[in-house]
């Protein structure tokens, strides 16, 4: 556990009902002239699009909206985007999406200038400063990115997804309502709520744990262990999609306060090479990987039991079978929301897995966080698993 850690956070997070209407009151009390609205395009063509639409046309401000970023862009697509943003003039940026839209706005508050662009922030990610301030609203309970300083956009000629981090990112406002995703479809809630369920026990795990970051963690775990099959099963139950988009919220603070480990090193390449989507990718590997990291977990583990086992019965008494619980409950959720756990049906060859163990092994800054070492031989043993 870190001996020295910080919790770096949006300046103002609203949630519950209706809180997209707070977007109003932003715009008004800051002045805002212009806003420049990046949103997912299944949201622009949906009756979502009218909540932020109609918040910022209540404010009487004029505003550009911005739909054509694909699904895992490259990070070609993001920049092509932001230079059409660029010459818009806003001077409010209002990201309402997934991740992808969010990271994508995130970069643009970034990224006003001409010297340099995405293209450069993947080596020098500190380079970029807050040049807009930005609102962002999610409309997956999974992602996380309305909190984290993160933007992950694939690298084509290096087959993989990489992350910037930089602390300018975080974002101005956070506006959480539930009714964004309270008609997701139940394969993409599936599988962006696993995508936060690895965050929270990632970082729960993680040799950067502290703390900040268990406190969120634990938390995010014990409400995504109970509401998550509820929330995705149900479109009526909106209790527990409240719950699931908090856990989100909360996975992302996890993770600006410690960080996630091999489960999302080792996707990357899923999503980079083969566009497999990222809550997916990280759906076939947690499992695997808990079993690795196991040995050197164990009380991790059992401190999750204790506090996310509600069964009327807890039989579990010593850390191994606590710990064998929390495994298998994640293998239940996994089967249960009908994510593979294989990458045979995504057209994966097993002549592949040494290009898959060399990209996952150039993910350092994920894998050093993992609490067991993760040799190039343990990778290729990981991947074996899942092909």
């Amino acid at each position: 556990m870190l001996e020295q850690y910080a919790l770096r956070m949006p300046s103002v997070v609203y949630g519950g009902v209706d809180a997209i209407s707070k977007l109003t009151e932003i715009i008004q009390q800051n002045g805002y002239k212009k806003v420049a609205l990046f949103i997912g395009p299944h949201i622009k063509k949906s009756e979502l699009f009218e909540l932020p639409r109609k918040a910022i046309e209540k404010a009487g401000v004029e505003y550009e909206v911005f739909d054509d970023l694909p699904s895992e862009p490259s990070y070609m697509a993001v920049q092509k985007v932001i230079d059409q943003f660029k010459h818009t003039g806003a001077d409010f940026i209002v990201g309402c999406g997934g991740g992808s839209v969010m990271d994508a706005a995130k970069l643009a508050s970034i990224l006003t200038t001409d010297d340099y662009g995405v293209k450069e922030l993947l080596d020098d990610p500190g380079r970029g400063k807050k040049c807009v301030p930005i609102a962002l609203i999610p409309t997956t309970a999974g992602s996380g990115a309305e909190v984290t300083p993160n933007a992950i956009v694939a690298v084509p000629e290096r087959e993989l997804k990489v992350g910037i981090v930089n602390e300018n990112m975080i974002a101005d406002y956070v506006l959480l309502d539930a009714r964004m995703i309270k008609h997701l479809p139940r394969k993409i809630a599936a599988s962006t709520g696993v995508d936060a369920l690895c965050h929270a026990i990632e970082c729960f795990t993680s040799n950067k744990a502290n703390p900040f970051s268990n406190t969120y963690a634990l938390e995010a775990l014990d409400l995504i262990l109970s509401n998550i099959e509820e929330a995705c099963d149900n479109p009526e139950a909106m209790d527990a999609k409240n719950k699931m988009q908090i856990a989100a919220f909360y996975g992302g603070v996890a993770i600006t306060a410690s960080g996630t480990t091999a489960v999302h090193a080792l996707s990357y390449p899923l999503g980079g090479k083969y566009h497999i989507p990222h809550g997916v990718s990280n759906a076939i590997l947690l499992v695997p990987v808990m079993h690795f990291n196991e040995p050197v977990c164990k009380e991790s583990f059992a401190q999750i039991y204790d506090r996310c086992c509600h069964d009327a019965v807890k039989n579990a008494a010593t850390p191994e079978e606590k710990s064998a619980w929390v495994i298998g409950r994640l293998e239940k959720i996994v089967k249960h929301l009908d994510i593979p756990t294989s990458l045979k049906s995504f057209g994966v060859p097993a002549s592949d897995l040494e290009q898959l163990v060399e990209s996952g092994m150039q993910v350092t800054r994920l894998l050093v966080n993992n609490r067991r070492e993760v040799t190039p031989e343990d990778a290729r043993k990981i991947y074996q698993e899942i092909l």
